[in-house]
């Protein structure tokens, strides 16, 4: 059963929570939604609390015309930490939402509620033109940009249904492909276009060193981040003391394809900061 709660500036946040214990919170990427993590919330809520959540205007939260930054998203993740009362929590971010953890750090790394961070098959900079960087943007930038946002705008759903078909190597089994494509088109274009360009043009590389709390980085090779595994022990090797997880199969999607093992290295790592 979800629930919503208000933000400050009138956002309306739909979220779920299971289990009980350590609290772990779950963050999707750009224009998916907290059903990504039904893999992951089931394995997990039988030793944590497990709380996962649509940013604003994604999934069933509200679709509210303002507020559509990476760090306005992680004041969001603020609230509601703050709303459900959550201490020593671990925030795990993934695609888009890895720029939402690291900006949640930015603003609040003296936060005594957040003891440790994930991140999922991230890109901190995604314009770049550092070697470490492997996103498909790096080339082309910003004519590569609004040439993708046109597509969008233009054709909702068949853009929808490549960028699911990107996730893995193949596509995904027609049942699965299609309530992915369902979850995608919850974004309305015009705030996917919003945050897709506020996250393209961020850079919290600078962020990665200033992280004083245990932190995952999770990784693969994918059509999304052909080199992501060079590309994670990079940012791995960024924060002080990190751990790397690389996953040779399950692409962009390795939290939901290779459930199993994520759930164990997550339920290790989440133990192992107590």
């Amino acid at each position: 059963m979800g629930n919503t709660f208000a933000t400050k500036d009138g956002a309306h946040i739909y979220y779920e929570t299971t289990g009980s214990g350590q609290p772990l919170v779950l963050v999707h990427g750009w224009t998916c939604s907290s059903k990504f993590w039904q893999n992951n919330v089931p394995e997990l809520s039988k030793k944590f609390q497990v709380i996962t959540m649509d940013m604003r205007g994604h999934g069933n939260s509200s679709k509210i015309l303002t507020g559509h930054t990476i760090p306005e998203y992680a004041r969001d993740v603020r609230e509601l930490i703050e709303h459900l009362g959550l201490d020593g929590a671990t925030l795990f971010g993934w695609s888009l939402a890895g720029q939402v953890v690291l900006s949640y750090w930015q603003q609040y790394s003296d936060d005594s509620r957040l003891k440790a961070l994930g991140l999922v098959d991230i890109n901190p900079a995604p314009f770049s033109q550092e070697a470490w960087n492997c996103h498909m943007l790096k080339e082309n930038t910003f004519d590569g940009m609004n040439m993708l946002n046109n597509f969008h705008a233009t054709d909702a759903k068949s853009f929808a249904g490549v960028f699911a078909g990107k996730f893995r190597d193949t596509k995904p089994p027609e049942d699965e492909f299609e309530w992915m494509v369902a979850e995608l088109l919850k974004t309305p274009v015009w705030i996917a276009t919003a945050i897709h360009a506020d996250f393209l043009m961020r850079d919290y590389t600078p962020v990665l060193p200033t992280i004083t709390i245990p932190t995952i980085v999770f990784a693969a090779n994918s059509h999304v981040f052909p080199r992501g595994i060079d590309q994670g022990q990079y940012l791995a090797d960024q924060i002080p003391g990190s751990s790397f997880a690389p996953f040779d199969t399950g692409g962009h999607l390795l939290f939901y394809d290779k459930a199993e093992k994520f759930n164990q290295i997550t339920a290790d790592f989440v133990q192992a900061s107590g």
